[in-house]
């Protein structure tokens, strides 16, 4: 007995779920524009960056340092926008709520929210997260060290403006660098004026 192929109309039907299931993860990954990174309230920041600016950076950053330590940047980048993108469920958790709270699995975040995607992305998408949290690759290294980097960076940035409560930060940032790009580049970038591109 042999498989039927899919009438037109069954395919069509499938075809329109799996675009309405893309669609509908569009509009969630949306919400990250609006969820603030919010330990910076802790920190007496008023309007801190979004989830999404943060991922942004952290991106551009993971690139950066992939190309310096001999690895992929276009895949540290993509691991890096991935990072936080199960914050459109559980908010932006600070870290003083770590000893309340049991932290949630971004892989079974992931899973959820990708459970209704075409294969091919739900794929990519979980496959993404999950090397990103094993840190098993040079490329979650690096995608991990950028997701400190850009928190660094951000820190020094809010500390220009007038914020001076941010050394936690900072030394939270350094602490947990995995490669000798990134502890050259937080070491260089405590020495810098956030406006020193402008000289350069």
């Amino acid at each position: 007995m042999t498989d039927e192929a899919p009438s037109p109309t069954e395919h069509s039907a499938a075809t329109e779920d799996s675009a309405a299931a893309l669609a509908a993860f569009g509009y969630e990954l949306g919400v990250l524009k609006r969820v603030r990174r919010s330990g910076w309230w802790q920190a007496g920041v008023r309007d801190p960056e979004s989830v999404a600016e943060h991922s942004v950076r952290a991106a551009q950053l993971a690139a950066l340092l992939a190309a310096e330590e001999g690895a992929s940047p276009e895949r540290a980048a993509f691991l890096a926008i991935w990072h936080d993108t199960q914050e459109t469920r559980t908010g932006d958790l600070p870290h003083s709520a770590a000893p309340y709270l049991v932290k949630p699995d971004p892989r079974a975040i992931t899973a959820d929210q990708t459970a209704a995607l075409p294969s091919g992305s739900g794929t990519v998408v979980r496959e993404a997260v999950a090397e990103y949290e094993a840190r098993a690759s040079v490329e979650a290294r690096c995608a991990k060290d950028a997701d400190k980097l850009e928190m660094l960076l951000q820190a020094l940035e809010y500390r220009a403006a007038g914020v001076s409560t941010v050394e936690e930060w900072v030394d939270s940032a350094r602490a947990g660098l995995f490669t000798e790009t990134a502890r050259r580049l937080a070491a260089a970038a405590l020495t810098l004026s956030p406006l020193s591109w402008r000289t350069r």
